[in-house]
């Protein structure tokens, strides 16, 4: 793993924002799902810049009449991605991800802390005791597990919130993701927008209810 790889958030953002000439331009709820779903997918960080440049590239020469309305989402590029992300998968070797932690230890345990905190704050005591349980000392060796061990932790949490959930709360949040997407629909497969929606229903779900996310990759954010 490198120091890229727990930055991809900010180097997916970043990036999307050079392409458009913008950067005060803010992703949208719809593209930091988006980006958590290739996260989760286990799509390269390089392959999302590239799909990214290569989408702009696209629209660069399209004729200008055509080129009125600017990029506004990360949906813009997942056909792109997907295409890059199936290149790299098709032509790259595996590579280690026994690496230097691009982070100290300490930077780990207090992010780990304070989210054990908010989490038994929140009424979930388990988890939070998941949380501490973890030997950050001896994991902080292996990266990639102990980002497994966190997922997992998560994944419980989500499933739980989603589990009480009201039927209001899920219809809602549905709606919004309709909206959202009905530009960018025609642009993705039927597979890209049931793990878009998986995604943006997740994040509704805990910023909802306050709750953070528990992946190493949220301690850039």
């Amino acid at each position: 793993m490198t120091e890229n790889y727990f930055n991809y958030f900010t180097e997916i953002e970043d990036h999307f924002q050079k392409a458009r000439g913008s950067g005060l331009f803010l992703l949208s709820p719809i593209d930091w799902a988006l980006i958590e779903g290739w996260k989760t997918a286990g799509i390269p960080l390089e392959a999302v810049l590239r799909g990214i440049d290569q989408a702009f590239e696209k629209w660069r020469k399209r004729p200008a009449r055509a080129r009125i309305q600017m990029v506004n989402s990360l949906a813009y590029c997942a056909q792109a991605v997907a295409s890059e992300a199936q290149t790299m998968a098709t032509g790259a070797a595996a590579k280690s991800s026994q690496t230097e932690a691009p982070f100290p230890v300490d930077t780990v345990r207090i992010f780990v802390a304070n989210n054990a905190m908010a989490v038994r704050k929140a009424g979930h005591e388990d988890i939070a005791a998941s949380l501490e349980g973890l030997d950050l000392e001896a994991l902080f060796g292996d990266l990639e597990q102990l980002e497994q061990r966190l997922t997992a932790i998560e994944e419980k949490m989500i499933a739980r919130l989603r589990a009480a959930a009201s039927d209001e709360t899920l219809f809602e949040a549905r709606r919004s993701f309709d909206q959202d997407m009905k530009a960018y629909r025609s642009k993705m497969s039927a597979d890209q927008l049931a793990m878009l929606e998986k995604q943006f229903l997740e994040r509704k779900l805990l910023q909802t209810s306050g709750l953070p996310r528990l992946s190493l990759f949220y301690m850039q954010q």
